[in-house]
């Protein structure tokens, strides 16, 4: 796909737009790691390096916790809180990361009255970082990464009481994406799948038909089936029962099947850090209702799981298209 300047220019304004609009979450992962205390975790252990279970057994977090961990010092470490270095193995590869102290993170101890903190910020910072504590923004991460007693619960969950999908359908389900679709190819026929009371509200639009059901359970036949900003609000299981279901309702591949998915590929291009950064500020933002937005191995696996053979990925701005073959 060969895109005009001014469609990349476009694009690459609303990475920019993105990145202003969650700067913000740098601050929540802050907050968190000052509440949590991190930086003394990592500080404590000899040679003041930490691997992942380390940090989280350093700083008393349920091991169910190691996933969630992860993705908020991926935010810390494109922040420059902490640094990161590859483990070198016995057999010379790189394996699991290990987080170091870097030169902001040396200013953040904790406190403790048996060493010399007279350099330390941390109580300044915790003071100005207050308001987003335990705020509607933050909505109370370094509890939820405390609280262990309802593992499976995201934190919006735990707050309210209900799922975000259970108050309110956010994913577009009346037919905007496919009504474009169909606009532009009018040969085609277009079916847009999502739960009864949201088809209820759907409008009517030419080439395109409502079918009440849930993607867990099954899908349409289809040559195609396009999937615009979903994968990313589940966790691997459900992600991998949604990708199983949509293999069974495509033919194979020789025949034209495939799955269409718009989503985040966590890394699309190294070298733009402004770009990798507002990735990392909202896979955080949507761990808060229990989403995730992952890099190609973390795609790869779910796609692997779910029976799938093949796939494409190609940037497209703040995300990217992947087309998944059978």
């Amino acid at each position: 796909m060969v895109l005009s300047e001014e469609r990349k220019a476009l694009l690459q304004t609303q990475v920019e737009l993105w990145n202003q609009t969650l700067s913000f979450m740098k601050s929540v992962a802050l907050a968190v790691a000052l509440d949590l205390r991190i930086t003394d975790a990592i500080r404590h252990r000899g040679g003041g390096t930490a691997t992942l279970p380390q940090i989280l057994s350093g700083i008393g977090i349920n091991p169910c916790k190691l996933a969630s961990l992860r993705h908020l010092m991926r935010v810390l470490t494109i922040a420059g809180t902490f640094a990161i270095q590859p483990l070198e193995t016995s057999s010379g590869r790189h394996d699991e990361p290990v987080y170091k102290l870097a030169p902001v993170s040396c200013l953040l101890t904790g406190g403790d009255v048996s060493e010399n903190t007279t350099s330390s910020l941390s109580p300044m910072l915790s003071h100005v970082l207050y308001p987003f504590h335990d705020s509607v923004l933050s909505m109370g991460l370094a509890a939820w990464f405390r609280h262990d007693e309802e593992p499976g619960k995201c934190l919006y969950t735990l707050m309210d009481g209900v799922t975000l999908w259970e108050m309110v359908d956010v994913s577009g389900g009346v037919g905007g994406a496919a009504a474009t679709i169909a606009a532009a190819f009018p040969s085609l026929k277009c079916t847009v799948l999502d739960l009864p009371h949201v088809v209820a509200k759907a409008p009517s639009v030419r080439n395109v038909q409502f079918v009440a059901g849930d993607m867990f359970e099954s899908i349409p036949p289809a040559n195609a089936i396009f999937l615009k900003y979903v994968p990313h609000d589940w966790g691997d299981d459900k992600c991998i029962k949604l990708l199983k279901n949509c293999k069974k309702a495509i033919p194979s591949r020789d025949a034209g099947g495939k799955v269409i998915i718009i989503d985040i590929v966590v890394g699309s291009s190294p070298s733009d850090i402004k770009l990798l950064e507002t990735q990392v500020l909202c896979d955080l933002h949507f761990m808060e209702i229990g989403g995730v937005e992952r890099d190609q191995q973390e795609w790869k696996k779910i796609f692997l799981a779910a029976g799938f053979k093949d796939y494409n990925i190609m940037l497209l701005g703040l995300r990217s298209i992947i087309e998944l073959y059978p």
